[in-house]
């Protein structure tokens, strides 16, 4: 199976910048469309940025012109940039991806993985 690991979360002030990232493990599988989601207590986890394999990108527009997603797929990392930094974007941000295994690749069957999450905290 596939894993995800994420790193770079942290806290800042507004106006700073953070750079996540977020590396998928395992063996035999290839990647297709990766992306970012946010969550804050009772509220639903939402979409922050998404990239699929061909390098295409969306937002949301609470990210539009401050953050930036990336990915280098021969190292099977997609990044987070966050730049001008806000107190509403405090949340615990968490990476996914599609995947397919080995034969299943043929098919077009995918999977689907979330990372465990890391913390963002910006203060005003």
């Amino acid at each position: 199976q596939v894993q995800l690991g994420e790193s770079g979360g942290g806290l800042v002030q507004a106006g700073e910048s953070l750079r996540l990232s977020c590396a998928a493990s395992g063996s035999g599988f290839r990647l297709n469309a990766m992306g970012w989601y946010r969550q804050v207590p009772g509220k639903q986890r939402e979409l922050v940025a998404r990239i699929t394999s061909g390098g295409s990108t969306n937002y949301a527009d609470s990210g539009k012109d401050r953050f930036t997603i990336s990915r280098d797929n021969a190292k099977n990392t997609v990044y987070l940039q966050m730049n001008s930094l806000k107190p509403e974007d405090t949340a615990v941000y968490y990476c996914n991806a599609d995947y397919c295994l080995r034969s299943e690749c043929l098919v077009d069957r995918y999977r689907e993985v979330w990372g465990q999450g890391t913390l963002v905290t910006v203060s005003s």
